[in-house]
């Protein structure tokens, strides 16, 4: 039986496509205020505002393509049993390969009702139209996880971090929480690997088997070779 290998990824391994992350002082969200664009109150309260930005992020994304950071981590499914767990909101790891990708913060080629959280629909375009409604009448809104909100999906992967052999960590800064509590849900003996160029302060990884940094496009397929080689049944 293949070992159940988890992975969880940040922003770094979208950074190395192209994408703009929350922290670039100079990338797409130097221009936003959180509080205009990624919140309940401002899509209350400049609802075009909101749909704007996710347009612009959803064109970004369209117009990238998976690195080498996601490639290999879709290979690593011919060897283990995976999940892949990410914060990012794009459809890289699914368009590099990964078949089980659970989305913590939503996923910006979705959107969703409203009205009812659960009524959700794929947009194949970048643009959403402001006046847009779901199946259900209501207005739709971008499918993501604003600031303030629950994380839905977050006691799955809880689960999911539970049943892991391994764990791999790949470009986050383990600072957004709950998200960054994952790697604490694995067991005492799973060995967890992380490849990020900073080792993250206070990070909380009890059982940190190797640290690799390096960014993502450059580290993981090296760690993925070796998880093979040492690892796989």
């Amino acid at each position: 039986m293949k070992k159940r290998l988890v992975v969880f990824t940040g922003a770094g391994v979208s950074a190395d496509s192209g994408i703009a992350t929350f922290r670039d002082s100079d990338g797409l969200w130097a221009n936003y205020r959180i509080e205009d664009v990624c919140t309940p109150e401002a899509l209350v309260r400049n609802r075009a505002q909101v749909v704007e930005f996710y347009n612009i992020r959803r064109r970004e994304v369209m117009s990238k393509e998976p690195n080498a950071g996601h490639l290999a981590l879709a290979a690593l499914e011919e060897h283990f049993n995976v999940d892949v767990i990410t914060q990012n909101i794009d459809n890289l790891h699914e368009r590099a390969g990964s078949r089980r990708v659970l989305h913590l913060h939503g996923e910006v080629m979705k959107l969703r009702s409203e009205r009812n959280p659960n009524l959700i629909v794929p947009i194949d375009t970048w643009e959403q139209p402001l006046d847009a409604v779901g199946p259900d009448g209501a207005l739709l809104r971008p499918h993501i996880v604003f600031f303030g909100e629950s994380v839905p999906n977050f006691d799955r992967a809880t689960e999911i971090a539970a049943e892991a052999d391994l764990m791999v960590v790949v470009g986050s800064s383990l600072a957004v929480y709950p998200a960054a509590s994952l790697v604490r849900y694995v067991r005492p003996e799973v060995p967890v690997f992380l490849v990020d160029p900073h080792l993250p302060a206070g990070h909380g990884i009890r059982n940190l088997k190797e640290y690799i940094p390096m960014r993502s496009a450059e580290g993981t397929p090296l760690l993925v070779e070796k998880l093979i080689r040492e690892y796989k049944n």
